[in-house]
């Protein structure tokens, strides 16, 4: 079995309420958090207006369905979401 987390810093411009700020990027959750492979939180920030922090730890058989998994969440967020990805980083959990 293989684990891996991604991790993703997000500013929301102009974001000027907490209602907002679940609107632009609670459809992370509402995407990826009913898939059984996936698990998905919003880890940081949650009452600051224009940052948000989430996690997304991906488990597979192996590596490769574990690395494409998380290349497809990369790639939809990266054009689905409204907000700037400021940080993304990836790391295996042992």
């Amino acid at each position: 079995m293989h684990i891996e987390r991604l991790e993703l810093d997000f500013h929301l411009a102009g974001c000027r309420s907490l209602k907002e700020k679940r609107r632009r990027v609670g459809r992370i959750r509402d995407k990826f958090g009913s898939r059984t492979n996936l698990a998905v939180c919003e880890a940081d920030a949650q009452d600051t207006h224009q940052v948000s922090r989430w996690v997304i730890v991906a488990v597979g058989e192996s590596g490769r369905v574990v690395e494409q998994t998380l290349a497809d969440v990369e790639r939809w967020l990266a054009t689905s979401i409204d907000a700037v990805i400021t940080r993304m980083e990836r790391g295996v959990v042992s």
